[in-house]
This record gives structure tokens, C-alpha cells and sequence, in this order.
């Protein structure tokens, strides 16, 4: 058996590179860099300085089929994830996707059936997972202790951007280079996260306001409705619009409510739990006097402090694929972020609820509307591939 895994990256521009930079500092002991692909040759000198006997080329396909590698990282814009994903697994390699999976489910599904006929690894990069402080969260919510959740709001608008960060490539922030705004971009991990901790919504309705705040095309400015079968609600909010923003998960349980915020004052995240001493439940049927509140403290949680970000999403994969330890998360999950994404944009475009299970085909048909009335259509048809590895 191999004691490291032969990777490939695909683009290698800020993403690409800071697994690489990774590499350079020993943070993935099993796995080793033999190739990279990327259209702006210029950057092929970065790679061969850090990565001696790093082979280059200069289109994915060519990488894919050298020989050279067991598995590629795939780190370009977003709507190419899905084809070189399934080139790649195709011809035999392993996969390791950023986030998102893809622009749109009907895309991520048509993947997500190629792996799942492939005997080798699809990954994705939700390197949040490895966050302690979500990490916790999410054990105290599935741990059952509190009950079920009976609401749910992040409100996270700490991703202000100026006009010269969208100015900066042609293919940010358009329908046809990138395929929306600040869900799309800023918010994948926050999405998959929600998810990840809450569950799947039922119903999704949602404003998403494009070009509020800047000269862009996509949307900028968000907010989410969303219901959850077993009736509890939640809300999502998000911009790059908001200076200074803020990031603030709450969710109510029916014994607990759970505060996980980014303290902008002490400059770091913490989790409160305000830990009821019955189940609202019980105590709204049982309480004999009309005022009764029940009792409660607040207690800070603590959490193991580990936090290992990217290199741990790729050490797990490399140790999945050397010897089928367990995932940060299998690609296949990185459909449930999206399709709330993508039934957002539905909800506002055609201004009504959703209800899942998502009209792909509908989403996709109004998707290519999009593009096609896009005024900067043709600025990106000529120059997205000049960005393809340019950093999100």
C-alpha cells in the first residue's frame, strides 16, 4: 500500500496556492504534490520554487490524464467544480472539490451519480466543519438533551466587500462567471453548516436583492425564511453590504436556548447555552399560573480548541483514501447548502415559497435567463478563463 497519496491541483491561484503553502509546511504528511494545472503560466514558477520536480499543465484534462497523480484538488470558479469532477472520476482519480459543489443542483446531481458509480473518493472542502466552536454546536443540538428545535437564526454580515473587490475580476459577482453573489461566494460553508446543525428545511422563502449595495449584477443582500417538517422555523441574513457585520448563530431548543457569536469586542467566538430546568414544552401545558417563567442559567461552553481547517479536510481525506478512515464530508453532501441556495434565489425570482424537493429544471431554465440578460455577459464569455484560478 502507498504511504502517501499523488495529488494534482487544478487552479493555483489564491485557493490553489494556500494548499500549497500548506504542503510547503509539512501540515499534510501523506499527501504529495506532483502536478498542477492552471491557464496563467505565470503562476507555474510560485509552484515549481516551493515544489521541486512539480510537474505543469496548463488545462485540467492533460493534468488528468499524465498519470501523475491518485487524486486532484479542484480549486477554479465555481460552474467548472462539476465537469473536472467528473472528468476526473472518470478517468480513475480521486476528488477533492471546493466549495461550492456547483452552481446548480441539477449539475451537482448529474456528479453526484458519476461518484457514486466510481469506486473512488469525491470530497468536498467544507473545511468549517472542523471549527471546535461548530463542532460543539452541532453535538449539543444532536445530542438530544434539549429537545427539538423549535427556532433557528444566523444572522452573518460580516463579509463586508467594497466595489474594487468585485471590480477586481471579471467573473465575480455575474450569473455567467460565477453564477451568483454573496450566497454563492461568502456563504457555502455558513449554508452547508446550517444544515449540517439544523437539518434540511421543508419550505424556503427568501428576499435576495441584487446590486443593493454595490454595481453588481447578483445579489448582495439576503434574507431567508425557511420551515422545518417537524414546524419549527428559521431564519438566515446575510450581506456584504453591513460594516462593521456581524456573525451570531441562535437556536432555540425546547430546553435550552444555544448563542454561538463572534464577540467583536473580546476578538473571538464563543457558545453560551441558557440551560432551562424543564421543557417549555411541559411547562406551557403544566404551569398553574399564567405569568410562570420558568427558571434557567446561563453556562459558557467550552470546546478542545482544535481547529485544523483545510489541512485537516485534506488530511482526512488522504486517510480516507490510504486507509478508509472517515471523511470531513463526502461530496455528495454538498447538494443540501446548495439546494437551499438555489431554492432562495427561486423564491425571490418568482416571488413565492418553495417547497422542497427543489424544481431543478425550473431553477436552471431561469438560471439561463439570468445569464442571458446579463450585461456583462460578454465581458466574461472572453475573459473568465484569463480569472479561472483567481482567489473567491
Amino acid at each position: 500500500m502507498a504511504d502517501k497519496v499523488k495529488l494534482g491541483i487544478i487552479g493555483i491561484g489564491n485557493m490553489g496556492g494556500g494548499h500549497i503553502d500548506n504542503y510547503v509546511k509539512g501540515r499534510m504528511p501523506e499527501i504529495e504534490i506532483t502536478c498542477v494545472a492552471d491557464i496563467d503560466e505565470a503562476k507555474f514558477a510560485r509552484a515549481k520554487e516551493n515544489v521541486p520536480g512539480v510537474v505543469c499543465f496548463n488545462n485540467a484534462t492533460d493534468l488528468i490524464n499524465s498519470g501523475l497523480c491518485d487524486a486532484v484538488l479542484i480549486a477554479t470558479p465555481h460552474y467548472f467544480h462539476p465537469p473536472i469532477a467528473i472528468e476526473a472520476l472518470n478517468a480513475g482519480l480521486h476528488v477533492m472539490s471546493e466549495k461550492p459543489a456547483g452552481v446548480y443542483t441539477k449539475q451537482v446531481n448529474e456528479l453526484i451519480k458519476v461518484a457514486e458509480k466510481s469506486d473512488k473518493t469525491y470530497a468536498i472542502m467544507f473545511n468549517q466543519r472542523t471549527n471546535c466552536i461548530y463542532k460543539k454546536v452541532r453535538e449539543l443540538v444532536k445530542s438530544g438533551k434539549y429537545g427539538e428545535i423549535k427556532r433557528v437564526s444566523w444572522i452573518i454580515t460580516d463579509w463586508f466587500r467594497t466595489q474594487q473587490y468585485y471590480d477586481s475580476g471579471s467573473w465575480r459577482a455575474t450569473w455567467e462567471g460565477e453564477g451568483g453573489g454573496v450566497m454563492l461566494n461568502q456563504c457555502p460553508h455558513q449554508l452547508d453548516l446550517w444544515q449540517w446543525i439544523c437539518g434540511m428545511p421543508s419550505k424556503v422563502r427568501a428576499v435576495c436583492s441584487e446590486g443593493k449595495w454595490h454595481n453588481i449584477e447578483v445579489e448582495d443582500d439576503v434574507t431567508i425564511y425557511v420551515e422545518y417538517p417537524n414546524g419549527a422555523t428559521g431564519t438566515f441574513i446575510t450581506t456584504t453590504g453591513d460594516c462593521p457585520g456581524d456573525n451570531r448563530l441562535e437556536i432555540t431548543l425546547d430546553k435550552a436556548k444555544i448563542l454561538c457569536e463572534y464577540n467583536q469586542r473580546e476578538e473571538e467566538y464563543q457558545i453560551w447555552v441558557y440551560e432551562l430546568e424543564d421543557y417549555t414544552s411541559n411547562f406551557i401545558k403544566n404551569a398553574e399560573q399564567g405569568f410562570a417563567r420558568l427558571k434557567g442559567e446561563w453556562k459558557r461552553i467550552e470546546t478542545d480548541g482544535d481547529n485544523p481547517q483545510h489541512t485537516g479536510v485534506m488530511n482526512a481525506f488522504a486517510a480516507h483514501i490510504l486507509r478508509g478512515e472517515p471523511l470531513i464530508a463526502g461530496g455528495e453532501e454538498g447538494i443540501n447548502g446548495l439546494t437551499i441556495s438555489n431554492a432562495a434565489f427561486l423564491s425571490s425570482w418568482l416571488d413565492k415559497e418553495i417547497t422542497l424537493p427543489l424544481d431543478e429544471d425550473l431553477y436552471y431554465e431561469l438560471l439561463q435567463q439570468k445569464i442571458k440578460n446579463s450585461k456583462f455577459v460578454k465581458t466574461v464569455n472572453e475573459q473568465v478563463q484569463e480569472d479561472m484560478s483567481s482567489t473567491y
